[in-house]
């Protein structure tokens, strides 16, 4: 049994963009105007695990074998359909998530903001740089890191919540939690989107809090725990089975009624993936469009950066997190949760305006 992958590649961008969809030469990424593509990527991986790729214009996909063809087109539908708005966000421009970690030991910020007037000025901030969202979390999630209790976890974000949403009730407020007794409370005090890193498998309580309220949830990918998941991972395929794990959540999750439209899908980098695994997934990102989702991901700061500049890594890795950040936006990524917002808001103005100018 074969299965198939369809991934948009050789993008367009502004009124180049706008041209060849007009004259149907290439096709609108996400439903974006601003962004097209006219060559695909299939990918085929068989029952023994063995992949091979190759490349074809759009124009040429009407050639395939029934299956392929059936398989692609199917494909093509959720790669170029709109992406539904909600809560106001808008995908066909960049948006950016401020991250606020109220924590004694994030692994970048940890103790930086655990005083909640500092957490609210640093909230302020990040938004009057750029940021469109602003993602609180209340428990480290870093490798090694030791779960709290869900108690002591909301008592760490409650006050600042609430303050935020009595002076920021336009702004989204996005809760990165694992556990649905504080999901559950978030959500009672206003909180406009859940982020779970668990990806649904910490908490088995916690789909039943979000689709209850029918709240938008950002479907993060992780390999195992915190406290293990960087202990030799392994994947057949991270970027392949990566999809293959998102696809079968959004299903899952389609079947009990949850809106397809509400979800956002995050690969997780750096969440049980070594150096190797984050570059498969991140060299191919574009494959994730196929599953129908805005997509977001968080490289800020991250490891991988480290890894690859060595002598040249700094503390808060800000020229990596801008190349990673600015490669997604190439490849159509809506949503980009990161740290320092005001450098990477500036990043993102001057690359859109050069790649939009004709």
């Amino acid at each position: 049994m074969q299965k198939y992958y369809t991934r948009p590649c050789n993008f367009y961008y502004g009124n180049n963009a706008k041209k060849l969809i007009n004259n149907k030469k290439a096709l609108s990424l996400a439903g974006n105007p601003k962004i097209a593509f006219d060559q695909v990527e299939i990918i085929i991986r068989n029952k023994k695990k063995l992949i091979k790729s190759s490349y074809h214009s759009i124009k040429n996909i009407k050639k395939f074998k029934k299956l392929l063809l059936n398989s692609v087109k199917q494909d093509l539908k959720k790669i170029t359909s709109k992406r539904k708005t909600s809560l106001g966000i808008k995908f066909n421009n960049p948006q950016i998530m401020g991250i606020l970690n109220i924590t004694p030991d994030s692994f970048s910020d940890g103790g930086l903001y655990f005083n909640k007037s500092k957490a609210f000025k640093q909230a302020l901030h990040m938004i009057k740089s750029g940021a469109q969202i602003i993602d609180v979390g209340g428990e480290s999630t870093k490798p090694g890191s030791k779960t709290i209790s869900k108690k002591k976890e909301w008592s760490r974000v409650k006050n600042f919540i609430i303050k935020f949403k009595k002076y920021f009730s336009n702004i989204p407020l996005s809760l990165d939690t694992r556990k649905s007794y504080v999901m559950e409370k978030g959500i009672e005090n206003n909180v406009d989107i859940i982020n779970d890193v668990s990806g649904l498998n910490f908490d088995k309580k916690s789909f039943k809090v979000i689709n209850e309220k029918k709240i938008p949830f950002i479907l993060h990918h992780m390999q195992g725990a915190p406290q293990t998941m960087q202990k030799n991972p392994r994947y057949d395929d991270a970027l392949l089975d990566v999809y293959d794990f998102f696809e079968e959540k959004i299903n899952s999750l389609i079947k009990k009624k949850y809106d397809k439209n509400l979800i956002i899908i995050d690969p997780g980098i750096g969440f049980g993936k070594n150096l190797k695994h984050n570059l498969r997934i991140m060299s191919k990102i574009s494959l994730l469009h196929s599953l129908g989702c805005p997509i977001l991901i968080g490289t800020s700061r991250k490891r991988f950066i480290e890894h690859i500049v060595t002598k040249f890594d700094t503390a808060d890795r800000t020229g990596g997190t801008i190349a990673s950040v600015l490669y997604g936006l190439s490849q159509g990524v809506q949503l980009f949760r990161v740290h320092n917002v005001k450098e990477i808001n500036q990043g993102i103005l001057v690359f859109n305006k050069i790649l939009n100018t004709n």
